[in-house]
């Protein structure tokens, strides 16, 4: 009887330290789940966690790695300890769209910075309001936005140009950031109800000068430097004062994704950042300049159509002409954006 005793006891040791063996590397590993989007796909989701589409496709079932289908829940292996973060390995920046059922508490977990970071760095005066398909700058670092650009990067009280209804805003909320009235950008738009406006709508901005358009920044009399964007030539030139230092050709949003008019300020600079949204994922896009929100300007290695609009909102250098821009340009100079 004792040596049944003792030969049970010692199994059931040997289960016990069998389950602690199993449980440990899910602790340490923890799979994360991550729900397609339209236009994504394996290959897109495994480099975008550091993993591999045979990995992604074994721990779900997948037969056939080229079909998922948005809104699938995968779940990606842990493992690698490399699960993406939108920032450069340095601890850089980096660029999110907001997804459907996303909040600023979610999205600062995951890029591991706070909801007051996220917040400055993109002009956000009330966190608990973010849309689907907001591009958000991500500070890394700890960055804080210069108190002078706090408050949404809006244009002077001068305004004038022409404003490209983005998903989300209002008249009151496009009126504020362009200092001027709901009444006044409705009656230069003929608008009979204020209440709808629609998104790729063109409204234009009614300036608060006679002539009407944007004016370079009061700075220019000084020799400051500041950077205009002409979205109807796709040009951007550098400017010291009214002297032109550099002109360039680029590629700016398009319809869909339209580059924000206005008047910014340069927010944040990095080396390289990765940038990701619904159906791409860039990595290492040099030599970027955050003036708004997620927009920026910066290098570009995927196309070479330069002149022609290709992005999602952001200006598209060649990789030659972002490298001197970003050298040349230091945080806080003016950005203008006009047709």
């Amino acid at each position: 009887m004792m040596v049944k005793a003792l030969s049970r006891a010692k199994w059931l040791s040997l289960v016990v330290l069998l389950v602690l063996a199993l449980a440990l590397p899910a602790a340490v590993h923890a799979d994360q789940i991550h729900i397609v989007q339209r236009g994504e796909n394996l290959t897109r989701i495994a480099l975008r966690y550091g993993t591999t589409v045979t990995a992604i496709a074994q721990a779900n079932g997948i037969r056939n790695p080229s079909y998922i289908y948005a809104g699938q829940r995968l779940r990606i292996p842990g493992g690698g300890g490399s699960s993406y973060t939108g920032s450069t390995s340095s601890g850089g920046g980096g660029v999110h769209v907001v997804q459907r059922g996303e909040n600023l508490s979610q999205i600062a977990q995951r890029y591991g910075t706070s909801v007051t970071a996220i917040a400055q760095a993109n002009g956000i005066r009330n966190p608990s309001l973010i849309y689907v398909g907001q591009r958000l700058s991500i500070p890394g670092g700890g960055y804080t936005a210069p108190a002078s650009t706090r408050g949404g990067g809006t244009t002077s009280s001068s305004g004038g140009g022409v404003h490209v209804v983005q998903r989300g805003e209002t008249l009151s909320s496009i009126a504020y950031r362009y200092g001027t009235s709901v009444s006044a950008i409705v009656a230069a738009n003929g608008i009979r109800n204020p209440s709808l406006i629609y998104v790729g709508q063109r409204l234009r901005i009614p300036s608060g000068s006679s002539g009407g358009g944007y004016t370079a920044p009061s700075t220019t009399a000084s020799g400051a430097k500041w950077i205009d964007i002409d979205l109807s030539s796709q040009t951007v030139r550098a400017y010291q004062g009214n002297t032109v230092i550099r002109s360039m050709i680029v590629s700016t949003g398009i319809a869909r994704y339209p580059t924000p008019p206005g008047r910014f300020r340069v927010l944040s600079k990095y080396p390289a950042v990765n940038m990701s949204g619904p159906g791409y994922y860039l990595p290492g896009v040099p030599h970027t300049m955050f003036f708004y929100r997620g927009y920026a300007i910066h290098g570009t290695y995927w196309h070479n159509n330069f002149g022609t609009p290709m992005s999602h909102g952001c200006v598209n250098l060649t990789r030659a002409d972002a490298a001197w821009l970003y050298n040349w340009t230091p945080i806080g100079t003016s950005v203008v954006i006009h047709w």
